[in-house]
């Protein structure tokens, strides 16, 4: 009979380290790792181009304005303000989640983002019958050499789009999770590593709508923004229309950066400067968000890594080498809000967990450099 396994339980709040905890034991002990996110027994809004002013060339890097969903800068309101928090999220290393209602343009976005970074894209879109298989891929007996032979599933790209994720089931939700934190999946105790750079957009509808569920804590914590696109202007709905006679505009976005580009964007963004005191600043506003009278649980240690990141990506496209407080201030509410539970006295006196990061930022005093 063979000897008992010993077990080992991790408890602790979302992001702060178990997973990776458990992994650095197994390798330290020489055991095998088995994680459990991806077994298999859990098993129209167009694009409205304009060229950039001086101004806005000389803020920022030389690749930026390529980089965004065309050759020029996106000129439509409230939209190309969430395609430049998209473009920072991708230098960040990060993911992005695009809340909001059916129609406003999110997988149009992420369609031209893929387009325009000329990356190998993968789409599902999520529905109750979506399996974890359909995600991160199966493997199938090949009778001529008598072995079980891997065939890759959607997430095997460099920008995946999870359409309607809250419309899948939690069993197919939790296939994401080891792929967007590790870069890889396990099939039948097999890792495969994930194509680099590897970029999730998702999108889903408010929670509440027919058909949809709530992402589990672990998932949202993943994804370093939430951007929401809002009704457009009317003056912006009214090029929409025009816009699209007899041309779809997403058909005329080109590819504008190769993906050796882009890693380098991305290993530059992250070689961004950041003092000490810059990094206690970050850890003073994500410990208020711990302590707050109206929040239950606060951001976990992941979200410090993404708010730092995401501060260097700010730095880096406004041209610097380094961080002030102002990029910190900018990002902190795409990057934490998502990750707050309210107590239910917030719900009750309507104040949402934008107003209360905006009263974080008021009473924790940034450092003067």
């Amino acid at each position: 009979m063979a000897a008992p396994l010993p077990v080992i339980c991790l408890a602790g709040p979302t992001g702060c380290g178990k997973t990776a905890a458990a992994l650095a034991l197994a390798e330290a002990l020489g055991g095998e790792v088995i994680n459990a996110d991806s077994r298999q027994v859990y098993s129209d809004f167009p694009l409205i181009t304009a060229q950039p002013s001086p101004e806005e060339q000389a803020c920022c890097p030389h690749h930026l304005y390529g980089f965004l969903p065309t050759e020029q800068k996106i000129s439509a309101g409230r939209w190309a303000d969430q395609a430049v928090a998209e473009a920072k999220a991708v230098l960040a290393r990060g993911h992005v989640l695009l809340e909001d209602i059916p129609g406003v343009g999110k997988t149009t976005m992420a369609l031209a983002f893929s387009r325009a970074l000329g990356l190998d894209y993968g789409r599902v879109q999520f529905t109750p019958d979506v399996l974890p298989s359909d995600i991160t891929g199966y493997s199938v007996y090949q009778k001529e050499s008598g072995k079980l032979v891997y065939q890759p599933g959607a997430v095997l790209c460099n920008l995946f789009l999870a359409d309607e994720l809250n419309r899948a089931t939690s069993r197919t939700q939790s296939a994401l999770l080891e792929a967007m934190e590790e870069g890889q999946v396990t099939v039948d105790g097999v890792s495969h590593p994930i194509p680099q750079p590897f970029i999730v957009f998702a999108t889903q509808n408010p929670t509440g709508a027919a058909g949809t569920q709530l992402l589990p804590d672990s998932q949202m914590d993943r994804f370093t923004v939430r951007l929401s696109i809002g009704y457009p202007e009317p003056a912006d709905e009214c090029s929409m229309v025009l816009a699209r006679q007899g041309v779809n505009p997403l058909q005329t976005v080109e590819q504008v950066l190769s993906r050796q580009e882009l890693v380098a964007m991305q290993d530059e963004a992250a070689a961004v400067y950041i003092k000490k005191e810059l990094v206690e600043y970050i850890v003073a506003l994500i410990g208020a968000t711990r302590g707050h009278p109206l929040i239950l649980r606060g951001a976990s240690p992941r979200a410090t890594l993404s708010l730092t990141a995401m501060a260097k990506a700010v730095a880096y496209v406004q041209r610097r080498d380094y961080v002030v407080p102002k990029d910190i201030q900018v990002t902190f509410p795409q990057v934490i809000a998502h990750r707050l539970l309210l107590a239910p006295e917030a719900d009750a006196r309507q104040i949402g967990p934008e107003q209360i990061l905006a009263e974080i930022l008021r009473q924790v005093p940034a450092p003067r450099l």
